[in-house]
């Protein structure tokens, strides 16, 4: 990474990095933050990912944040929009991020939702991140949860406080179980099969 910030315990941290680096996660929604704080907060607590899985990875921060938490990891970001795509390649590029199939590499592709045969060679993922609208997050749990390797987690963002009970209902009816429910206007949800 290009810089590097001192999180509070005066220990670098490879989220501050990406997201001080990064211009145009500066510049993002309270979303964006949320799943940084909360990627953080699983690899402090121990949790280790071996295949992620970013679904509409936008700029692809959150893909990179994987990655830089998770360094053996193999991680596929991906988006509907080919814009999207080509500012995540983008990124990539100019973070230092080695695009690939292997571990400690990101695979950028073009994909909606889970429909996507990357996706499905990929899967069970052990971490699925979402970072969307809700409409999409709740017509998307059926294919996460099938996606969704025993024990994983599935990180979601993108919804209203008041979209929060539907999105949580949608995923029980899955057989997932709500983990964590941020707070405030813009919600993170993490669950877990």
């Amino acid at each position: 990474m290009q810089t590097h910030q001192q999180t509070g315990e005066g220990v670098e941290h490879p989220v501050a990095e990406i997201w001080n680096v990064h211009s145009r996660a500066r510049q993002q929604h309270a979303t964006t933050s949320g799943c940084l704080e909360t990627l953080d907060q699983l690899e402090r607590a121990g949790a280790a990912y071996c295949n992620v899985a970013d679904i509409g990875t936008g700029t692809g921060v959150l893909a990179f944040a994987a990655l830089a938490l998770w360094p053996e990891a193999k991680c596929i970001a991906t988006d509907i929009d080919s814009v999207a795509i080509d500012v995540a390649r983008d990124n990539a590029a100019i973070n230092g991020v080695k695009l690939g199939h292997g571990a400690g590499q990101l695979l950028i592709a073009q994909a909606d939702g889970m429909d996507s045969p990357l996706l499905s060679a990929r899967a069970p993922f052990d971490l699925i991140v979402a970072n969307i609208l809700a409409g999409p997050l709740v017509e998307m749990a059926p294919d996460f949860a099938r996606s969704l390797a025993p024990g994983g987690s599935v990180l979601l963002a993108g919804l209203l406080d008041s979209q929060a009970e539907g999105l949580i209902a949608a995923y029980e009816a899955q057989g997932l179980s709500l983990a964590e429910r941020g707070s405030g206007e813009w919600p993170v949800l993490l669950f877990r099969s």
